[in-house]
């Protein structure tokens, strides 16, 4: 039996393992399939307070596991296959291994938003992917034009990104303007090899018949032109969707899944604890969800000692 089992190592969750393995409680920290979250997919995270220069987001979240190791939490690379969280214990299915807890911390983060395409699901990792700084270095859009689709923050860090690499950057972007951050959206329109495509969202990945990705259909929705832009790689970066299928029943969530804390990082069943991008539809920083996290693991202390 678990003192406390975390869901998640990402900020939120590592943050929570930190707290609570100075509270003693040997907290048990499930990383999912992307031990570290989506952070180490970042090359420089410039906006985490302490790195004046900067720092490798793989750098980050591998200081942020080995302080809360240091103290006690145990990191087991696993993914959740099922949750009974009727009432503690808790029970978790985990690669098929049983574990039962007594408190729960839920920071399992987000994953990737697809445009929902046909031909986007059959060419994924033959051209289409949704991480620049994990596949932008890759031979095949070494010298090749590419296409980047959002607007955010992350589309321009990803279009920024592939300049080293692609011979033009084509930024397809619903709307007129980007919804960046000021400084992002300067420099993203500074760059001279990316090309803001407008008002324009993709209908189609070309050529599911070639098994790789030629180009992409385009269409104008203002005026419903079509167009072709030709180019060797697709990287979708239009927003996430938070990983809590696993949850929905016993826990509130809001129509677009993500849980809904009630009194600080509690939910609606006593024992069960959120933080991170899972329960923030609003700002999912790295400062913001490291700081829900820490409010996560201060209340399942709280809880357990009250037990």
């Amino acid at each position: 039996m678990e003192r406390v089992v975390i869901i998640g190592s990402g900020c939120a969750g590592l943050t929570a393992a930190l707290y609570t393995a100075r509270a003693n409680l040997r907290p048990l920290v499930l990383t999912g399939r992307q031990p570290g979250g989506l952070l180490t997919t970042t090359t420089t995270v410039e906006n985490f307070p302490g790195f004046p220069e900067g720092i490798n987001g793989y750098e980050l979240m591998t200081r942020m596991q080995k302080q809360a190791e240091r103290f006690g939490a145990q990191v087991k690379f696993g993914t959740l296959e099922a949750a009974n969280l009727a009432r503690p214990p808790f029970q978790l299915t985990v690669d098929g291994e049983l574990i039962e807890t007594e408190a729960l911390i839920i920071a399992s983060g987000a994953s990737h938003r697809h445009l929902g395409l046909e031909s986007e699901r059959k060419l994924e990792n033959k051209g289409v992917t949704y991480c620049a700084t994990c596949d932008g270095a890759l031979p095949m859009f070494r010298n090749q034009p590419l296409v980047v689709v959002g607007g955010g923050d992350s589309a321009c860090e990803e279009a920024l990104y592939l300049t080293r690499f692609g011979s033009i950057v084509y930024l397809v972007h619903r709307r007129d303007t980007l919804r960046a951050s000021p400084i992002m959206a300067e420099r993203t329109l500074a760059q001279p090899k990316i090309k803001p495509i407008w008002d324009t969202v993709v209908t189609e990945v070309l050529d599911v018949q070639q098994d790789k990705v030629t180009g992409v259909r385009v269409r104008n929705v203002k005026t419903n032109a079509e167009s072709v832009l030709e180019c060797a790689g697709l990287f979708v970066a239009i927003g996430h969707v938070p990983n809590t299928q696993l949850f929905r029943g016993p826990l509130d969530m809001d129509e677009n899944g993500y849980l809904i804390p009630r009194q600080g990082a509690a939910t609606n069943v006593p024992g069960i604890f959120v933080a991170g991008d899972c329960a923030d539809r609003v700002y999912r920083q790295a400062i913001t969800a490291a700081g829900m996290g820490c409010a996560a693991g201060i209340q399942a202390e709280r809880y357990l000692a009250a037990r």
